[in-house]
C-alpha cells in the first residue's frame, strides 16, 4: 500500500458522504424557499455549526496557521477580533434579523430584506446589494477554490490547473444538487471534522516539538519577535487585525443562517454552541502555526515546502506527524473547511442572481420548479467565474479572503445594524451606506496605507447612512410601524 492510498480512500469516502447528503437534500427540496433557506427549518446545532463552518473557510486551516508560522503571535489578533465580532453578531443581529425578515414579506435574501425593510419600489437597493454580493463573493469564492487547489496539489502531486478543477467540482456537485439543506447538513459534518483536526493536530505538534516549554524555547531561538503580541506593523497592524470582527455584521452567507433558524427561540442555544466551536477552532489554528515554527526549527530537512509557502504548514504537519489514515481524515478537514464556505457562498450568489435579478426583473411569475433549476444553473455560473479568478498559481488564500471580508463588512455591516435598530433610517441612507462602504474598500488599496480597509470603509458607510437619512424625508408611517412591531416581538423574547 502506498502512502497515497489511505489518503485517496479517506478523501473519496468523505466526498461520497457529502454527495450522499446532497442527494438526500434533493428529495427534500420542493420550492425555491427550500432551496435558498431550507424552509426555515434549522435547529440550534445545525444553525450554529453551519454558521461557523460557512464562516471558517480554508483560511482557518491554511491562511491563519500560515500567517502565524510566517510572522508569529502578532497575527493572533485576527482571531481575537473575529471571536468578539461573531459574539456581537449572535447577540445583536441574529434574533432581530430572524424576526425582521419574517415580517418583511418573508425575505429570503439580504437584498430582499433591504427592499422590503425600506419599501423600495424602485428596487435600487435590490440591484445595488445584489451587485455588491456578486463582485465580492466572486473574489471570496476564488479564495476557496485556491485553498482546495493547494490541498489537492500538496496531497496528490497534481499540477495547480488540474487541482483547481478537481477541488471546485467536488463542492459544486452537492451545492447544485441539494441547495441550502445540503449545504447546512454538510456544514455540520464539516464543522465536526474541523474541530477534530484543530484539537488533535496542535497537541501532536507540541509533543513532536518536545512539549510546550521546549516549543517556546525553540520559537525564541528562531526569532524572539515571533512571541511578541505586537509585530513589525506596530499598533496599526493590531487595530487592522481586530477590525476583522466588524466584518461579521455584513456577511450574507452567515446572515442567511440566522434567517433560516426555525425560530428566534433557537438563537441562544445556537450562539453558545457556535461560540464554543469557534473559540476551540481558532485556538487550535493559532497553536498549529506557532508550534509549527518550533517543529520545523528542529526538523529543517522537512521544512522545504512550508518555507516555500507558509500556508502549507497544517498539511505538511498532518503528513509528517500522523499515520496516513489519520492524516487522510485531517486533510479531509481542510477540504471540509474549503467546501463548507464555498458552498454557502455559491448558494448566496445563486440566490442573488435568481431571486433579485431573474425573478425580480425578468420572470416575476416564474414557477417554484423553474426558480430552483435557475438557482442550480447560477451556482454553476458563479463557480466558473471563481475558477477563472483563482487561475493564478501565486494567489494567497488570506489575501483574497481579507479583501472580500472587508468589502462585505464595510458595505453591509453598518446598513444591517442600523436597519435593525434605527427607525429613522431611510432607503437613500441605505444606498449611500452601501456605495460609500464598498467604494472606500476598493479605493483604499491605492492609498498605500497599512491600515486594513475595513476600518475606513465601516466608518464611511456609517457616517453616510446617518447623514443621508437625517437630511432626507422621514420614513413612511407603515415602515415605522413594522419596525415597532418587530421590536415589540423582540422584547417578548428578552431582546
Amino acid at each position: 500500500m502506498t502512502v497515497s492510498t489511505p489518503l485517496l480512500v479517506t478523501f473519496l469516502a468523505y466526498l461520497l458522504l457529502m454527495i450522499g447528503i446532497g442527494l438526500w437534500a434533493w428529495w427534500q427540496t420542493k420550492t425555491f424557499d427550500d432551496y435558498i433557506l431550507g424552509g426555515r427549518s434549522l435547529g440550534p446545532v445545525v444553525t450554529a455549526l453551519s454558521a461557523g463552518a460557512s464562516d471558517m473557510s480554508g483560511w482557518l486551516l491554511m491562511g491563519l496557521p500560515g500567517a502565524l508560522y510566517a510572522t508569529g503571535l502578532a497575527e493572533a489578533w485576527i482571531a481575537i477580533g473575529l471571536c468578539a465580532g461573531q459574539y456581537l453578531n449572535w447577540r445583536l443581529v441574529a434574533g432581530p434579523l430572524r424576526v425582521y425578515t419574517e415580517k418583511t414579506h418573508n425575505a429570503l435574501t439580504l437584498p430582499d430584506f433591504f427592499t422590503h425593510r425600506f419599501d423600495d419600489q424602485a428596487r435600487i437597493l435590490r440591484v445595488l446589494s445584489a451587485l455588491v454580493i456578486l463582485v465580492f463573493f466572486a473574489v471570496y469564492c476564488a479564495s476557496g477554490v485556491v485553498a482546495g487547489a493547494r490541498l489537492f496539489e500538496q496531497v496528490f502531486g497534481m499540477d495547480y490547473a488540474t487541482a483547481l478543477w478537481v477541488g471546485a467540482l467536488a463542492t459544486i456537485a452537492y451545492t447544485l444538487i441539494g441547495g441550502f439543506l445540503a449545504v447546512s447538513w454538510t456544514d455540520t459534518v464539516q464543522a465536526t471534522l474541523m474541530i477534530f483536526a484543530l484539537v488533535l493536530t496542535p497537541v501532536m505538534v507540541a509533543i513532536g516539538a518536545g512539549g510546550l516549554d521546549a516549543s517556546l524555547v525553540a520559537i525564541e531561538q528562531v526569532d524572539p519577535s515571533r512571541l511578541s503580541w505586537v509585530g513589525a506593523g506596530g499598533m496599526v497592524a493590531v487595530v487592522s487585525a481586530l477590525a476583522w470582527g466588524f466584518g461579521y455584521f455584513g456577511q450574507p452567507h452567515i446572515l442567511a443562517r440566522f434567517m433560516a433558524a426555525d425560530s428566534i427561540k433557537t438563537i441562544p442555544a445556537a450562539r453558545r454552541i457556535g461560540m464554543a466551536w469557534m473559540v476551540a477552532c481558532l485556538g487550535g489554528a493559532i497553536a498549529v502555526g506557532l508550534f509549527g515554527i518550533a517543529y520545523y526549527a528542529q526538523h529543517p530537512e522537512l521544512a522545504g515546502a512550508v518555507n516555500e509557502n507558509p500556508e502549507r504548514v497544517f498539511m505538511a504537519l498532518a503528513e509528517h506527524l500522523f499515520n496516513p489514515w489519520v492524516a487522510g481524515v485531517l486533510l479531509s478537514a481542510i477540504l471540509a473547511a474549503v467546501m463548507s464556505t464555498l458552498s454557502c457562498q455559491l448558494l448566496v450568489c445563486s440566490s442573488a442572481l435568481t431571486e433579485d435579478f431573474y425573478r425580480g426583473f425578468l420572470r416575476p411569475a416564474a414557477s417554484q420548479r423553474e426558480l430552483v433549476w435557475v438557482g442550480r444553473a447560477m451556482v454553476g455560473a458563479v463557480a466558473l467565474l471563481a475558477i477563472f479568478i483563482a487561475r493564478d498559481p501565486d494567489s494567497r488564500v488570506l489575501g483574497l479572503v481579507s479583501y472580500a471580508w472587508a468589502g462585505f463588512g464595510a458595505a453591509f455591516g453598518p446598513v444591517v445594524l442600523l436597519a435593525l435598530f434605527w427607525s429613522r433610517m431611510t432607503r437613500n441612507g441605505a444606498v449611500a451606506g452601501i456605495v460609500s462602504g464598498a467604494l472606500t474598500v476598493v479605493l483604499w488599496k491605492y492609498t498605500g496605507s497599512a491600515l486594513y480597509e475595513m476600518v475606513p470603509g465601516f466608518i464611511a458607510s456609517t457616517v453616510a447612512v446617518v447623514l443621508v437619512s437625517l437630511l432626507g424625508k422621514a420614513p413612511a408611517p407603515a415602515i415605522v410601524a413594522t419596525h415597532k412591531a418587530v421590536h415589540a416581538e423582540l422584547r417578548q423574547h428578552g431582546y
